[in-house]
């Protein structure tokens, strides 16, 4: 995959769903960026098909930047080391991913408030419950669509030293307890800490 006239950067967008470019992060919806779809299951019709421990259909050192929203943590914990080698693989040595997956600190919390079935939020799915956080959506598993499993998770902490355990040079995350998510930046090459800051603010939500 090269990159394109005018400068245009390309973006693999990791575990799209049906989901598109519009669904991205901040930070990908100008015209400078270029989309790819990547995602397991083919009903959903990305560019490429194929899973985040297996992306070989993706050329090494070949999208600046990969967008991976709520898909990590449907990974078995061993396997998160092989997705994000995938993901340092495929991108360029200026290349960088925004991470964005389930906040289990905050979550916990309403556990330990014994609010394990309640409502924590309302989706366009409909309301979400600690435990759809925790394990997968309740309801589009009992459709059979269990790619929706979850099979690990995430704090600040962990999901920081997780990246930069697996080879990315500095990493950032933020937490959003009244989303009870996390975003995350890691760049592949060591960046000064106003690039890394700058680049956060555009790709994180406000």
């Amino acid at each position: 995959m090269e990159k394109t006239l005018f400068n245009v950067k390309t973006f693999l967008h990791v575990g799209c769903g049906q989901n598109n470019k519009q669904h991205a992060g901040p930070g990908f919806q100008g015209n400078d960026w270029q989309e790819i779809r990547f995602d397991i299951n083919p009903a959903v019709k990305p560019d490429i098909i194929g899973s985040m421990t297996d992306m070989s259909a993706v050329d090494d050192s070949s999208v600046d930047a990969i967008f991976s929203s709520h898909n990590i943590e449907h990974l078995y914990p061993h396997e998160v080391p092989l997705a994000l080698a995938e993901f340092k693989r495929i991108l360029r040595s200026d290349g960088f991913v925004v991470i964005t997956c389930p906040d289990l600190q905050s979550v916990a919390a309403l556990v330990a408030d014994d609010k394990l079935t309640e409502p924590a939020y309302q989706s366009p799915a409909g309301p979400i419950a600690p435990l759809d956080i925790l394990y997968g959506l309740r309801p589009a598993m009992a459709r059979g669509n269990l790619y929706m499993a979850h099979r690990c998770g995430f704090t600040k902490r962990v999901l920081g030293e997780t990246l930069q355990t697996c080879g990315f040079a500095q990493a950032i995350v933020r937490q959003r307890p009244q989303f009870f998510d996390l975003w995350a930046l890691a760049f592949v090459q060591p960046q000064i800490n106003s690039k890394l800051i700058a680049v956060a603010r555009k790709h994180f939500p406000t």
